[in-house]
């Protein structure tokens, strides 16, 4: 049998990763509410999911509030101010792994904090983080896609400066399913946070221990860089569409992108769910909005295209759907944007729901693992433009384009839906799929997300543009696309290729529904 959908009512989350989930849930029966939970599940995530996310990334957050209210939050690091193109003298692009490629500052732990100073929770630190320094200190069980990522990106890793090998690799090779992977220099590190606070991530102690080994280890990420940083609270963008209100992250992620696929969508006509209008619909719509997204979305500092007004302008949007042909597809030359993370949503019996979502960028981000804390730093900057200005240029403090994207719905129904997933390029996609297969086709919501996806853009490791579906659609489904001018790749089974995506659904009456992806590891905790 497949993945049911959970329900509850006093409090649920889902998580790409079960013991996350139990983490955050244990957090809520404790009292706590969804913020915090996320917090925990978070922290989890950082030590028990290390391949796809971590604390030495970013994260950002959209909240929606038991009064209605929604807001969100940036834990988003900025380059180096010491970066400059004489820097990659020689290079085409910014390194995917290295010191070179650790050139942002972590933001994630800011995020955390600034979560946490909104929510008017009570639970110290300690109680909220110590599942995950648990886990670190007596160790996890490698996972078998874990394990997989870590055998395919080894070769690449182990060389890197730092401690990853020491720390992932410990008998000399790449941990296997089932092995015990143990973190205790990040334990401590987690440990500190507790006893230090959040902030001494950035100055202090801990702040001095993180900048003395990227120093050492190459990286341009400096402790002034480290102390100026801030989290931000930038209004969520949001559009209208039939019978719901959508909110997502503003710049620099592509949660505009998401945004734009689902209201150019609303305008279209489809009869069922994963039928010909569905897929291709949604597809050609991510073509436009994409087209959008690599004109304008950035630092927002570096940007002056107005995506609130673009959402806002009806008229706009109808004439951006009517450049889709309902029967043919758009030639789609354009390069995919990479990159792997962790979505994961909670909600209280309070009304408060999260959605939130964390990356270090690549599988083990940078591949640099600081020595003195057992942090694995992001790369994020690696998706810098090495030019002189310019759409994502690299330049001291700037913040790079991001895929992530937490994304939040509130239906006229009184319904409110927190999802998302990782996956780079394919993170609107997945979340227009699973999001119109619940909205607007009725389906269940764990059917919504365990049903067989679609990505217009990579796979891991592989530039390819085509229109990649797993298998189980109806068979006139890939003839159809293929007739239509799309260049159909049939990829097999379920795959984590299509990301890992969660749910969460609270209705009028206080009453939860949850739901995971069985390409992860994921579980759904409810009570």
């Amino acid at each position: 049998m497949g993945l049911a959908t959970v329900s509850g009512r006093n409090g649920m989350v889902t998580a790409p990763h079960s013991l996350a989930a139990e983490a955050g849930l244990s957090v809520l029966r404790d009292g706590g509410n969804a913020v915090e939970a996320a917090v925990a599940v978070a922290a989890c995530l950082a030590v028990v999911y290390p391949h796809m996310t971590g604390i030495g990334g970013d994260g950002f957050w959209v909240i929606h509030e038991p009064d209605g209210a929604v807001h969100g939050i940036h834990g988003c690091g900025g380059a180096a101010g010491a970066v400059s193109l004489e820097m990659y003298t020689g290079l085409e692009a910014v390194p995917f792994r290295g010191p070179l490629a650790a050139n942002t500052v972590a933001g994630t732990i800011s995020g955390w904090a600034a979560a946490l100073a909104s929510s008017s929770g009570s639970l110290p630190l300690d109680r909220l983080l110590r599942d995950a320094i648990a886990h670190a200190e007596a160790g996890v069980a490698v996972t078998a896609g874990q394990a997989a990522i870590a055998a395919a990106k080894g070769p690449e890793l182990r060389v890197q400066p730092g401690a990853y090998a020491a720390t992932f690799e410990p008998a000399g090779r790449p941990l296997a399913e089932g092995e015990v992977l143990r973190q205790p220099v990040l334990a401590e590190t987690l440990s500190r946070l507790c006893t230090e606070g959040l902030a001494s991530f950035y100055s202090g102690g801990l702040a001095a221990d993180i900048a003395a080994d990227l120093d050492a280890l190459g990286s341009p990420v400096s402790a002034a860089d480290l102390a100026a940083h801030v989290a931000t609270r930038p209004e969520p963008l949001t559009v209208a569409i039939k019978g719901a209100q959508l909110w997502n992250s503003a710049p620099p992620t592509q949660g505009f992108a998401s945004l734009l696929i689902l209201a150019l969508f609303d305008r279209m006509k489809a009869d069922a769910a994963d039928g010909f209008d569905h897929v291709h619909g949604l597809v050609e719509a991510t073509k436009q909005a994409f087209l959008l997204r690599d004109r304008h979305v950035g630092d927002p500092l570096f940007t002056g295209f107005d995506f609130q007004a673009l959402l806002d302008d009806a008229a706009a949007l109808d004439a951006l759907a009517r450049e889709i042909d309902p029967a043919k597809a758009l030639r789609w030359p354009q390069p995919p944007q990479w990159g792997d993370t962790c979505w994961f949503g909670a909600a209280d019996g309070e009304g408060r729901v999260v959605s939130a979502i964390q990356s270090t960028y690549f599988e083990f981000g940078s591949g640099l693992v600081l020595p003195k804390t057992g942090i694995t730093w992001q790369n994020r900057g690696s998706s810098f433009r090495l030019a002189e200005s310019g759409w994502n240029a690299l330049k001291p403090y700037r913040k790079p384009f991001h895929t992530l994207n937490p994304a939040l719905a509130r239906f006229d129904d009184g319904r409110v839906m927190a999802y998302g997933t990782m996956g780079g390029e394919g993170q609107p996609q997945t979340q227009a799929a699973l999001f119109t297969r619940y909205a607007r086709f009725a389906a269940d919501l764990q059917d919504a997300i365990s049903a067989p996806r679609w990505l217009l853009g990579r796979t891991w490791g592989d530039q390819s543009t085509t229109l990649k579906l797993e298998d189980g659609f109806v068979p006139e489904l890939y003839a159809a696309l293929k007739a239509a001018g799309h260049a159909v790749e049939r990829v097999g089974p379920l795959t984590a290729t299509m990301g890992h995506a969660g749910a969460i659904v609270r209705h009028a009456d206080g009453r939860l529904d949850g739901a995971t992806d069985p390409r992860s590891d994921g579980g759904v905790a409810a009570w």
